[in-house]
């Protein structure tokens, strides 16, 4: 039996990109997601592209004609979802200021591999935040028309910003006026960009509410859209079915995008009692990055970052990060954002320890990364295990809740029941 387990192995490994008509994974833990539980000997029976079964080993019944992939000491788990990624973003080796002359197809090529990267990392499903036109839009379509290899990707195309905001193109001289593509100030602009970037293909709108760390001239904590904008992009955004996330470092700007009616405050950097309270009434979700400044420190100078921003990113690192330990008490719904291109792409499992250092524990970790992320986007059939959902399935060596750094050491990637990674 062992031996014909391993060449069903071998077999599923060779035919990674195709679809197996009938498929039965094996591992020695399977975490549900959904009811906060581990549960032992797992086989899982997958047919197309959905979970048909979960069962345990000896007792579900197996197809006749089925592959068996048998993982042995491993842990199945829903596939991981970033709910904020920048996949256009440049590689670590172009010094930041070349990094924004970048053409479109360039930071296509770069969305394209990075895209890749994700995907063999256990993320099957990101949420890209902030792209130049249609790069990341159209490496989507590629995705999901089987051309190339990657997540599945909800993309907000341009990223909305008054003139002059942290999403605005601080870089260029000012005498050159070169605005952003997501550049729209009051309520009606505002409103004319959403249904703009729609047009383009995004199937999700991001805006930012305040200031940040990787721009020029704004301050970190300084409110930038007025309520009354950021509450016609909102209702712009939800008329069209989509969900609306708002980068906030400081408190009134985070309270202003509550008060909006955001899906998901993205950073959360600066929390007071009163955020927290009202994200928790209003069911507002908070995508904390807490995991980035470590990188941004360490090789920030190196990569030409310059001075002005390592300094925000220092005044705001402890800060975000004991924000975040305040807002998991609280009990605030979380996902997992990583901001993957401030670091590379690929290392977004990193974050996972430092959500738990801070006050997570593992398995709240992990429902950020699935079911809480699922929830977010509105989706009924990703996020667990489960028969009728979507076979997104990772698979991490040993068991992920006596050490969460076995999220970084992913070994089995299955996408829609594609197998793309095997050991």
């Amino acid at each position: 039996m062992q031996m014909i387990r391993a060449l069903t192995f071998l077999l599923a490994g060779c035919l990674s990109h195709g679809a197996l008509a009938d498929t039965v994974i094996t591992a020695a833990r399977l975490v549900d997601t959904e009811r906060g539980r581990v549960m032992q000997l797992p086989a899982v029976l997958v047919s197309g592209n959905r979970v048909v079964e979960v069962g345990t080993q000896g007792e579900l019944a197996v197809p006749a004609g089925a592959e068996v992939i048998d993982l042995g000491d491993t842990t199945l788990l829903p596939g991981f979802m970033d709910m904020h990624v920048h996949l256009s973003s440049a590689p670590k080796t172009i010094p930041f200021l070349e990094a924004r002359l970048q053409s479109v197809p360039r930071r296509t090529v770069n969305a394209v591999r990075n895209a890749r990267r994700n995907l063999m990392a256990g993320f099957t499903t990101v949420r890209d935040l902030g792209s130049s036109g249609v790069s990341v839009i159209e490496v989507r379509n590629a995705i999901n028309a089987g051309d190339i290899d990657g997540p599945r990707i909800w993309a907000s195309g341009p990223a909305l910003s008054i003139t002059g905001g942290h999403c605005d193109n601080n870089y260029f001289p000012p005498e050159l006026d070169v605005k952003a593509e997501g550049v729209a100030d009051g309520p009606w602009a505002v409103r004319e960009k959403v249904r703009e970037v729609i047009k383009l293909g995004a199937n999700t709108i991001k805006f930012c509410a305040t200031g940040g760390v990787f721009s020029r001239g704004t301050t970190v904590g300084a409110q930038q859209y007025s309520l009354e904008e950021m509450t016609a992009i909102v209702e712009e955004g939800h008329r069209r079915g989509m969900v609306v996330a708002a980068h906030a470092h400081g408190t009134e700007g985070i309270k202003a995008a509550i008060r909006a009616g955001v899906d998901s405050v993205e950073h959360a950097s600066i929390l007071d009692a009163e955020a927290i309270r009202m994200a928790k009434k209003r069911g507002t979700v908070f995508s904390m990055d807490i995991y980035n400044t470590d990188y941004t420190q360490s090789v920030g100078k190196a990569n030409g970052i310059p001075e002005e921003n390592l300094a925000k990113d220092r005044e705001v690192a402890e800060v975000q990060r004991e924000s975040f330990r305040a807002a998991v008490k609280a009990g605030v719904r979380m996902v997992f954002g990583s901001d993957a291109a401030i670091y590379p792409h690929g290392l977004n499992a990193g974050q996972f320890e430092v959500m738990v250092r801070y006050g997570m524990t593992e398995m709240q970790a992990l429902q950020a990364a699935t079911v809480n992320a699922a929830a977010l986007l509105k989706r009924d059939d990703l996020g667990v295990i489960a028969p009728d959902m979507l076979a997104d399935i990772v698979a991490v060596p040993g068991n992920p809740l006596e050490d969460i750094r076995a999220t970084e050491f992913v070994n089995f990637v299955m996408k829609g029941g594609v197998v793309y990674k095997a050991p």
